[in-house]
């Protein structure tokens, strides 16, 4: 500031760029003497690069004038060559005219007298350190995209207003946010935030900066985002919203996000698929188990050819997929729009590993409970798996040996199925014979080679169980195949869904044992049969 004006709101004239405009800044003069006028003249350095209007004039005391300052952009570059900060400057000449009268302030250099500046009777004062700044989407856009923090924030300091400027966007449609989060820059998200942007602005292409975040896979920007309250719908003008493209994208922590702040995890996109669709759809099996753990319905059908996520994943032949869909509880008998269910749509892309999963090994498991042999001899012609296991990880061996169903089980033997294949206890088909005591299954399954040492997840044989169990003829059945005893196994040492958890109270079982030998069965007390079927065996009988 020099003696007789001051300059506001500094000693530097901020130009705004901006393309198909008129590049131009303000600058407000105000004569600080309380009694008399001054005249001004404000010159550029480089008088080619800008137009200053006016040029010159009277300022009464302490009154202001503005003045503004036009650059003339080079023809082939809107940029100047040096941004933000530039090293042209302004020489402000300044002098006091008594008896003067400000005119109006669009007067030009020609208003007033060249001599009054040069003169040597007066005293005039200069001010050399006026200072260009330039500012504007162009530049902020340029700033951004080289990661110019510190300037940015002088950007946009010296914007009018800071909100929005910080919502400029570079000639293809790119907002400041959009730019950052392009080059993995929460730092300067974050900075650009602290500008209270509208964080729902689209970009050229129509997503928010949430959208392009999550899809980018930008975990700390989508938190950033969420803290500003940024709307987790998919936009209007997008195909997929926040949570379909974290799921496409397989960015499971940007999921738990959303999924975190209640994000609707059945929302559709623009075409009528889910999260869960998409999921499936690029095999993201970790955002698939996220979603279903959340709530995802796995039996909702897109609107385009009104396909479950099942049905897709049948498609694929993804079986890790089919199987989580499954346990989940998906529906398998849905049928879409061509009115196949997922098993039809398995059989045309000749997925034959998925057969089992999606009919084959349900129904090979519903004959074998049945003791229905033909049937169970027509579904492995057909391609049922014979090893195949049920969603409760049960062999058709398991669940005929369970039932008794002597011919079922010959069958299964004779047509390769694996006598010794466990469940998830750990149980064999010789386990589950012997807790359900049918003395013909036992003695085929020990004839057949089934291993009578075999230990279930809590250590526990099959012995043990007929010795809790008091079947004495099954265990000397037993100990004739090989196995040994190695002393009565506690019922802490079962499941608690097992047979041996409910053996209290029951009447003597010694000489139904003996009796039911004779007629190759055992009859279990109806006390035990009966808690065990609401347990352990009610999913399976």
């Amino acid at each position: 500031m020099d003696r007789l004006i001051s300059l506001e709101p500094s000693n530097l004239v901020a130009i705004r760029i901006e393309k198909g405009q008129r590049c131009y800044g303000e600058l407000i003069l105000r004569n600080v003497m309380h009694t008399m006028p001054v005249a001004f003249r404000l010159q550029p350095m480089d008088k080619n690069r800008y137009t200053i209007r006016p040029q010159s004039g009277i300022i009464s005391p302490l009154a202001t004038l503005t003045v503004q300052i036009t650059y003339e952009s080079p023809p082939h570059s809107l940029l100047p060559e040096s941004f933000p900060y530039c090293d042209d400057t302004f020489l402000l000449h300044s002098v006091v005219v008594p008896g003067a009268v400000a005119k109006n302030p669009a007067s030009t250099l020609d208003t007033i007298p060249t001599e009054w500046f040069t003169t040597r009777k007066k005293q005039v004062f200069i001010d050399s350190g006026i200072k260009v700044m330039f500012v504007g989407s162009l530049v902020l856009a340029q700033l951004v995209a080289i990661g110019a923090m510190d300037e940015i924030r002088d950007v946009l300091e010296k914007s009018d207003p800071a909100w929005k400027a910080v919502e400029s966007a570079d000639a293809d449609g790119q907002t400041l946010l959009h730019l950052a989060i392009n080059q993995s820059r929460p730092d300067l998200v974050q900075l650009l935030l602290e500008f209270k942007p509208d964080v729902e602005v689209s970009s050229g292409s129509g997503s928010t900066p949430l959208e392009a975040a999550a899809a980018s896979g930008e975990t700390l920007i989508v938190e950033l985002l969420l803290a500003h309250r940024a709307n987790m719908e998919r936009s209007e003008s997008s195909t997929w919203g926040p949570i379909h493209l974290a799921a496409g994208g397989g960015h499971v922590e940007i999921l738990k996000l959303l999924l975190l702040k209640n994000a609707n995890v059945n929302a559709l996109t623009k075409d009528g698929n889910t999260a869960l669709h998409i999921a499936v759809e690029e095999r993201r099996r970790d955002c698939a188990r996220q979603l279903l753990t959340n709530g995802a319905r796995a039996d909702i059908r897109n609107s385009g050819d009104g396909d479950t996520p099942l049905h897709i994943a049948a498609a694929l032949g993804d079986d890790h997929m089919v199987k989580l869909l499954l346990q989940k509880g998906a529906n398998k008998d849905i049928r879409n729009k061509v009115g196949k269910t997922a098993y039809d749509v398995a059989a045309e892309h000749g997925h034959n590993r998925l057969f089992d999963a999606l009919r084959l090994g349900e129904s090979l498991s519903i004959a074998a409970r049945k003791g229905e042999v033909r049937t169970m001899q027509r579904l492995l012609e057909n391609g049922a798996s014979i090893n195949g296991l049920d969603q409760h990880g049960w062999t058709a061996l398991h669940r005929a040996s369970f039932k008794g169903w002597l011919d079922a089980v010959r069958t299964l033997i004779e047509k390769g199925i694996d006598i010794n294949a466990k469940d998830e206890d750990g149980y064999t088909a010789l386990h589950c014979a012997v807790e359900s005591g049918h003395v013909e299954v036992i003695e085929l399954l020990v004839k057949k080679g089934a291993d009578v040492e075999s230990k279930t997840n809590k250590g526990v044989t099959a012995i043990q169980i007929a010795e809790a169990l008091k079947y004495s003829g099954i265990t000397r059945i037993l100990v004739y195949g090989g196995a040994t005893k190695d002393g009565p196994v506690s019922k802490f040492q079962l499941p608690a869904t097992s047979l041996v958890s409910f053996g209290k109270g029951r009447r003597d079982q010694q000489n139904m044992d003996n009796a039911a030998i004779k007629k190759k069965t055992v009859v279990r007390p109806r006390s035990v049969r009966s808690s065990y079927d609401r347990t352990r065996t009610a999913a399976v009988m």
